[in-house]
Formats: C-alpha cells, structure tokens, sequence
C-alpha cells in the first residue's frame, strides 16, 4: 500500500518535473472528495492514500512555486455546486494545500468537469501560462462534458494544460476522462497498477540528464567556531487525556505565525507523528489535532531555548459497527453521521467506523437502506468505546417476471417503487424509496409494504411483509408480454387501447420516433398505428399474451 502512495506522489510530482516551461506557471491542483474515495485499495481508504501523497510530493516542491488548491464534494452530499478553491495559486502555499486536504471530508458527487473550469479560470488561463491538475477516482456525475471543456479551454487558453491523474478507474472509465489531458495537450496517468505505473516513473526520471557538476568553491577561511545549538528547539507531545500515553500516530501539527492581537497570522507549516522541529524565534499558533479533535497553545520562541510543550486533546476514540441486524456482518455502505460537541455540520463516514472525538455527549445517526436510528453516547477523554449499531432491517431483492415461473424481466425500463401497504385517509399510499433494474436490493424496517413494478408499459403491485434480518427474493409476475414491432418508412409509431370512449377516442399507451418499437404490455388486444412524413397512416392489432413474444409489421 505504501508503494502505492508513492506512485501516486511521484505521478504528481512528474507532472510538475517534465511540463515544459512550468517554472513560469500557475498550478492548481483539483482534489476528488467525492464519497467514492471511501473505498479501500488493500484495506486502505483511497482518500489516505491521496492525502499521504500529497504530503511527500509537496515537501519537495521549491518554496517559489505558485500552487493553488481546489477541491470538489467535500462539503454537501448531493450537491454539484460544491466546489471550493481552497488554497489561492500562491508562493510557499504548499504546506497550506496539505493542511487543506488533510481537512477535507469526502461524502459528495463529482462535478469535475465545472471544477477544472473554475480552477482555469482562478488561473487566468486566457491571460497566462497555467496548468490545472485534476486527481479522480471517478467520473462526472453533474452532466459536466470533460472532452468538451478540454477543446474550450485549450481554444481559449494561452499555453493551458490539464494533466489528469486516474485514481484506481478501469481503463475503460480512464479514456472517458483521459479526453481531457489529450485535448488540451496535457498527460493523463492511470494509477491503477502500481508496479507499472513505478517502472514507467522510474524510466522517465533516470532518462532526465544529470545536471554538469559545479566548479569547486575556493578554500574558505575556517569559520570562527560558534556555541553548540541543540538539535531541536520545538519538541511538543500531544495526548488524548491528562496523564495518557502519546499520540504519535494519525496526528498533525499546524504552525502559525501570532499576529499582533493573538490570533493566527502566517501559515508556517503542517507536520504529523512524533515532530520534531526548530522554529525561528517569534510568536507562534500551535494547533494539534487528532481525528476530529484539536487544541491549540500559543507560544513565545527565543534564541537558545528549547520548548517542549504538552498538548491535552480532551478526547476519546469511538468505534462503531454498523449491522443492518443482530449478529450481521456489518454493512460497508452504512452512513454513519456523528455529531460531537462543537460540531456545527457533522462528518459523514461509511461502514466500520473509527475516529478520535472531543469528550462529551456523541449523537450518532446510522442509516441502511431505510433504516435509522440515532444513539447518544457518553464519551469520556483518554476512553475507547468500540461499539455495534444496531440499524434493525430486513433485506430484500425484487425482480419482475413476464408471467409466474417464465422469464425474468432484464432489459432496460424496470422500474420498482415502496410503498407503506397502510393507506392514508385520502386512500394513496406513502411512497418509501425506489430502484431501476433488475435485482434491485432495498433494505427496510419491519413493516408491511406494496411492492409496484413497472416494465415498460406493464404495471403490476404485490404485498409483501419484511421481518428484522430477513433476506428475501420477491418475485413479481407482471402478466405482460413483449411486442416487437418494425413499420418501415414510418416517422412514429404509436401503440392504443383499441376500445374507444363515449367521444371516440382511443387511450395513447406508448409510442417512438422510430421505424422500430418494443415494448413490454399486459395481456390483451391492441390497435398500432404507423405515420410518415407525408402525414398518412397505416393501423394494425396485435393479441398480447403473457409470457410470449409478439413481432408486428406495420406496412
């Protein structure tokens, strides 16, 4: 897994060592805080992994680069609007851009394609020379046009790239993004493989001439000898609880210049673990943080000190185990939502959930499906409460078949929605949630329900009842069959019920724009009607029968 931050970092890295002329650009990284990013590669969420990289690519950058940092789903969970640029394009940002993406929550959609449109714009990409570099695991999910924005912003632009850097997609979801590098002259990098992607870095780095060695400085005079400084002069420790064991671990560490009245002024730096450091003598912000966790001390740095602050968090840890039922494997998709003092938008997680928390009252919120429960729990600083959640539903699979014992309805246009069975006074029911296609899963508390599916223009509703941690296969017969019909020549194709009412006219049930139609429809009679362009008309009827499949042509 390590080798695999490193590729990613160097991938990075690459981007910035072999783009021609980049000591003159502007760079803006667009991070991907989509929910996606939860998911593991060898037990290790990607978001880690990005996070990590980050970090060991920006120690190395020159303090004079101008980076900038944006992020997009970090903030709302189905939002296509949340997109935020971070960190402006600006000298000696790097450490900033690490802090900002070690703060970032990912639980929304990923609408990449306004992203890196804001970020060339925050670039001034029709004035100067600027590079936008997108990080994604995944593909856009705003109805954004990535190849159509590379074309726009490379017409636009002057010298403008995007470099793409493919987080873990197939190589089938890479060449859907990868249009955006190539229209825009940029590289796109898949970061799936990680011994090809290290062999492909370490080619093209050893390949990069070695710089001529410089001329031996002439002797200097031997320095006057000064008085021996210490090592370090910042070594902080920081705990959960008074009198705790260290925490060296998982931990960061900002460091912020003091302005005048006391408050935080110039970022200095983020470090992690057991730091160590010398800081120049000032006033300095110290932030340490844990997980959801932090507290910060000010401190006053002379020449010839060493400090050795203590850093008390007031925090716990919290482990909880989302299980749709009692003795249930736990549920990886389960949002677990925890609200702790001082919270004001609580962070979303997912599955088993670990996490360092201020001291207090935790109000936590697990949902399955359409499940949920809240639970307070009482955390104290210094403790672990390792927990199982339990949500309390039942787990169903729907699929419609054409008639009871034939076959399973699994093209396109299935449809099934909920409802409660209990009707309300107006006589409608409450709709609880809904799914497309075949083996749909929803996850429901006990209750009883109608189950409504929809085959095209075939429609049938069955009760059904779930029990706590029950898993159950409901198969619908929708007593329908399929009619397939070709009108050559014909601009539209209509389908009736061929009964008309007082005034004549015949119900519309279903039509195409097309010379070719198909359809499920319930059992029964109907009239088909074919138009052209020259405004005539030719009408046939088909018998449905269910189960079976009916050809038409309309002549």
């Amino acid at each position: 897994m390590a080798g695999l931050a490193r590729s990613l970092a160097a991938a990075i890295l690459l981007l910035w060592m072999t783009t021609p002329g980049l000591a003159a650009d502007r760079v803006v990284i667009v991070l991907d805080a989509s929910g996606s990013m939860w998911a593991q590669i060898d037990g290790k969420p990607k978001l880690e992994i990005a996070r990590e990289s980050l970090r060991s690519v920006l120690q190395s950058v020159p303090a004079d680069k101008e980076i900038g940092f944006m992020a997009y789903g970090h903030r709302e969970k189905g939002s296509c609007e949340d997109i935020e640029l971070i960190v402006p394009p600006q000298a000696g940002s790097a450490g900033a851009v690490s802090a900002a993406a070690d703060s970032l929550k990912f639980i929304g959609k990923t609408p990449l394609t306004s992203a890196v449109k804001q970020a060339a714009e925050a670039l001034k990409y029709a004035e100067d020379k600027a590079t936008v570099i997108l990080i994604t695991d995944g593909l856009e999910t705003c109805n954004g046009d990535p190849c159509a924005l590379g074309k726009e912003l490379k017409a636009a632009g002057v010298d403008f790239t995007v470099d793409v850097v493919g987080f873990g997609l197939t190589a089938d979801e890479g060449r859907q993004v990868a249009c955006l590098a190539d229209n825009t002259g940029g590289k796109y990098i898949q970061a799936s493989d990680e011994q090809a992607l290290q062999n492909a870095l370490v080619e093209t780095i050893a390949a990069a001439p070695a710089p001529a060695p410089e001329p031996a400085p002439a002797p200097q005079p031997a320095p006057a000898l000064e008085p021996e400084k210490p090592e370090f002069n910042f070594v902080p420790t920081v705990v959960l609880a008074e009198g705790g064991d260290p925490v060296t671990d998982g931990n960061s560490w900002e460091i912020y210049k003091a302005s005048s009245d006391g408050t935080r002024g110039d970022y200095v730096t983020t470090e992690y673990g057991a730091y160590k450091g010398n800081l120049e003598p000032d006033d300095y912000i110290i932030v340490a943080r844990d997980g959801e966790a932090r507290t910060e001390q000010k401190l006053k740095v002379e020449a010839g000190q060493v400090y050795k602050p203590l850093f008390a968090l007031n925090a716990g840890t919290l482990i909880i185990h989302p299980r749709p039922s009692e003795g249930a494997d736990v549920a990886d998709g389960a949002a677990v939502v925890i609200a702790y003092p001082g919270v004001d938008t609580p962070p979303t997680y997912y599955g088993d959930t670990k996490v360092v928390l201020p001291a207090g009252d935790q109000k936590v919120t697990v949902t399955i499906g359409q499940g949920e429960v809240t639970e307070t729990i009482s955390l104290t600083a210094g403790r672990v409460i390792d927990k199982d959640i339990i949500v309390g539903v039942g787990h169903v699979v729907a699929n419609a078949y054409y008639v009871a014992g034939g076959d399973k309805a699994d093209g396109s246009g299935i449809g099934f929605k909920v409802f409660k069975a209990k009707k309300k006074i107006d006589g409608t029911r409450e709709e609880v949630t809904y799914a497309y296609g075949p083996d749909s899963k929803f996850d429901l508390p006990p209750d009883d329900y109608v189950l409504m599916a929809t085959v095209d223009l075939a429609v049938a509703e069955q009760p059904f009842s779930v029990k706590l941690g029950e898993h159950q296969d409901l198969k619908i017969a929708i007593n329908a069959g399929v009619l397939a019909i070709t009108a050559p020549g014909a601009s539209k194709i209509e389908i009736f019920d061929p009964k008309k009412d007082v005034n004549g006219n015949r119900k519309s049930l279903g039509y195409a724009y097309d010379e070719k139609y198909q359809a499920a429809l319930p059992a029964g009679d109907y009239a088909v009607v074919s138009e052209k362009l020259d405004n005539s008309s030719r009408e046939s009827t088909v018998t449905i029968k269910a189960g079976e499949r009916a050809q038409l042509t309309v002549q």
